[in-house]
């Protein structure tokens, strides 16, 4: 048996699919005999937040540092770092994980000024799309892609959550210079359970934060279309929090759809997914999202936008894959979705094949090997 780590998860806002990856990443370490614990923005979050906190608790021996992490590159981000090395150095931490840009930026460059100070520990980044939305022609996409070039140097392992994050990397960025490995976001036996719909429930929820990035418009222009294309009215959910919210409640009510299109405040995915069958992911980018695994788990019809590595989970061919930034392809495959009661059981993947490519314990499991790998100590058992 391999000695326990001291392991710290670096990330920015603790909301959404990064924040899902480290709870379960903390919980699976954390039983395996590990000290585990987070770092993360102290500005973002609201009381769904600190319930999933008050969850993983028990699991987090090293506790929870929270202070002010901007999402862009700012002049603060000096004094975060300041802050940051002073909670990091008094932990004693043998592994620095980061996740997104600013937590890959906090754990690689506090963990290379611990090592100055004749420290070991081994730094690893997860970009979880981050970066990688950028791009390359951009302006700011060509300073991000460049300081994420510069950071191979401090880094000592590049973790890639899906086939789609690894190319987008070597195309932006350029093929990695350091150790890096391909492990699928996982979900935990507990979410492969049926969800069934509520009484009350709508045609279709779209369920996560509420930012342009993640599509909430294209569901609301794609919701009218598929009203007009099988030419009755229909009902929908927007369920979750984010900084466009008002904006998106100002836009169903131009259009007409006040009372068709509900708004809700983010909750538990389990208690989400009885509101509805049909889970719409509209997202313009993304690596690989949890909503999507955690729909298929309960049983729900996915219907997603062709970006990042939804494919991968839903097949590649998959008929409930829809053109990016596209409302009306997407309010094609909505319009399927309710006018054939057969078309979620025949298009939706295999749950043991979920099961099986998608697994928490796997990914726990392979991150733990790729630390231990670093660190030069022996495989667990």
């Amino acid at each position: 048996m391999a000695k326990p780590l001291r392991i710290l998860h670096c990330f920015r806002s603790p909301v959404g699919g990064v924040f899902r990856h480290v709870r379960d990443l903390a919980e699976e370490q954390s039983k395996a005999g590990h000290e585990v614990g987070i770092l993360c923005d102290s500005l973002t979050g609201g009381a769904h937040e600190d319930h999933l906190f008050e969850d993983i608790a028990p699991f987090l021996a090293l506790g929870v540092i929270r202070l002010p992490i901007r999402r862009h590159i700012s002049l603060t981000d000096a004094s975060t770092l300041w802050s940051s090395y002073k909670k990091i150095r008094g932990l004693r931490p043998d592994v620095l994980h980061g996740h997104g840009a600013k937590g890959g930026l906090i754990a690689r460059v506090l963990g290379s000024i611990l090592r100055v100070n004749k420290y070991r520990v081994a730094r690893l980044y997860t970009a979880h799309g981050g970066s990688l939305h950028f791009p390359r022609a951009s302006l700011q996409g060509m300073l991000v892609h460049s300081l994420e070039r510069m950071l191979e140097f401090l880094t000592d392992g590049l973790i890639f959550i899906c086939d789609f994050e690894r190319r987008a990397y070597e195309k932006k960025i350029g093929k990695p210079r350091t150790r890096s490995v391909l492990i699928y976001n996982g979900i935990s036996e507990r979410d492969f359970r049926s969800v069934p719909t509520r009484s009350d429930s709508v045609h279709f929820a779209y369920i996560g934060m509420l930012r342009d990035l993640k599509g909430p418009d294209l569901f609301v222009e794609a919701f009218a279309k598929t009203e007009r294309r099988i030419g009755r009215p229909l009902s929908a959910l927007m369920i979750g929090d984010g900084p466009d919210r008002d904006k998106y409640h100002r836009m169903m009510i131009e259009r007409g759809l006040g009372q068709r299109i509900g708004m809700l405040p983010a909750m538990r995915v389990q208690e989400a997914f009885a509101v509805s069958q049909n889970v719409v992911v509209p997202s313009r980018a993304e690596a690989m999202p949890y909503i999507v695994l955690e729909a298929l788990a309960a049983g729900k019809t996915v219907i997603a936008s062709r970006v990042g590595g939804i494919p991968e989970a839903l097949g590649e061919d998959s008929a409930a894959l829809a053109n990016s930034d596209d409302a009306e392809d997407l309010s094609r495959v909505m319009a399927e979705a309710i006018t054939n009661p057969e078309w979620g059981r025949r298009n939706m993947p295999n749950i043991e094949t979920i099961r099986a490519n998608f697994s928490a314990s796997v990914m726990a499991r392979d991150t733990l090997h790729l630390y231990q790998n670093i660190l030069g100590l022996g495989r667990e058992g």
